[in-house]
């Protein structure tokens, strides 16, 4: 990649924040190679968005831009009304109209980690309040619940969710099972990250709300992946993060706490004022979370309906190749309302994954993840709007041939 300079970035401001805006329309049939957008190493094939999407050319160019004018005079640019700050403010506007709330009820942290963190002590739990949650939830979703049960006595219910359990009605009636009277939140992932199975929000937010218990939902493998509207959901507080299906900086997250559930949910960022800088919150990156500001954007002007279609095509042509290997058995749901990009699958135990995940990357320049081992050996695949069906195509061949 040439060295950008700073006067290149500065002159290419507009041009960048044009190309960012466009959305950067995605081709059915194009490969990553050819599209500039993308800074891949050539040939190579990225399945792994569920972790970590790549930042696109024009959202990067848009960070740097802005730390270069951040650094052209700190203070003034920095705190207050300076432009960089006040950019900061844009950002959660942008965020705002991605998920369909109030850039007020937008609160930016570093990722979506922090922000369940912020809710989960903000909240005011104490001892004998209990939280229901399940068994397949990231631990960046479920640790400030197990600090407030070392710190503060509260307790932590849990049910499980086997990884071929796609039964949706199934699950909602085991949560609405497990509540007590005690039961001050509910806390489950809108899409699970270990299968992709997509949550029934409403449902669980509709048994939350007639028992008068909290609804937290962790958006981290939704937002950019799948269209989310958190006012439909009706859930109290929503987290997300920029570095996966948003394509945004590293390091940027948010939390959406709805004005009503306001009084009940109060971090300790948000006591001194809204804004990214203040006095509860002290400095933060501020070109990050322009850049993810931007990522928002450039999500919403591709639309969001037109991305999850992509995506689920890519997916379900994945779920279709893999369905064919002997070797392999799917964990995630089939083509349907329950799926969504990322396709999970078991291998034979004889073979370990984190292996299988190492010689496709250095025999064959393919990305996947590995799944976690708690949950079982095998892999995952979740493909983005950059990818095309010969990438795929390509893996599963590369999949089928390290497993023969």
């Amino acid at each position: 990649m040439k060295d950008i300079t700073r006067r290149e970035l500065i002159s290419g401001l507009a041009a960048a924040g044009a190309a960012s805006l466009s959305g950067q329309a995605f081709s059915q049939t194009s490969s990553v190679a050819a599209n500039p957008e993308y800074m891949f190493e050539p040939g190579l094939i990225y399945l792994n968005t569920a972790a970590l999407g790549p930042t696109p050319r024009s959202i990067l160019d848009r960070t740097l831009q802005a730390w270069y004018q951040l650094e052209s005079d700190p203070v003034m640019m920095a705190y207050g009304d300076g432009p960089v700050h006040v950019a900061t403010d844009k950002a959660r506007e942008q965020l705002a109209a991605l998920i369909n709330c109030t850039a007020d009820e937008i609160m930016l942290t570093r990722s979506a980690t922090a922000a369940m963190n912020s809710i989960s002590v903000g909240i005011g739990l104490g001892r004998g309040d209990r939280v229901l949650t399940t068994d397949v939830e990231h631990e960046g979703g479920t640790n400030g619940w197990h600090y407030l049960k070392k710190h503060n006595g509260i307790e932590v219910d849990v049910i499980t969710i086997l990884p071929t359990d796609h039964d949706v009605k199934a699950i909602t009636s085991r949560l609405r099972a497990a509540i007590t009277k005690q039961t001050k939140v509910i806390n489950v992932s809108h899409v699970i990250s270990s299968t992709g199975l997509r949550m029934p929000i409403n449902e669980i937010a509709e048994i939350a709300k007639q028992n008068g218990i909290l609804f937290i939902v962790d958006g981290a493998q939704a937002v950019g992946c799948i269209d989310v509207d958190v006012k439909a959901l009706a859930c109290d507080a929503y987290v997300g993060t920029g570095h996966k299906w948003l394509m945004g900086p590293k390091g940027t997250g948010f939390a959406y706490i709805n004005k009503s559930s306001a009084a009940a949910i109060q971090p300790l960022e948000r006591e001194q004022g809204l804004r990214f800088i203040c006095g509860s919150t002290g400095v933060g990156s501020l070109p990050l979370v322009i850049g993810l500001g931007e990522a928002a954007q450039a999500m919403r002007s591709r639309g969001m309906q037109a991305v999850e279609k992509k995506t689920i095509g890519l997916r379900n042509h994945a779920y279709a190749g893999l369905a064919k290997i002997p070797q392999i058995k799917l964990y995630s749901p089939p083509p349907g309302p329950e799926a969504t990009a990322l396709v999970a699958f078991k291998i034979p135990d004889s073979v370990d994954s984190r292996d299988l995940r190492d010689r496709l990357l250095t025999k064959h320049k393919v990305v996947i993840k590995v799944a976690e081992k708690r949950w079982f050996n095998g892999n995952r695949i979740s493909p983005h709007i950059f990818n095309t069906e010969d990438d795929i195509d390509r893996a599963i061949a590369a999949i089928k041939k390290e497993l023969a």
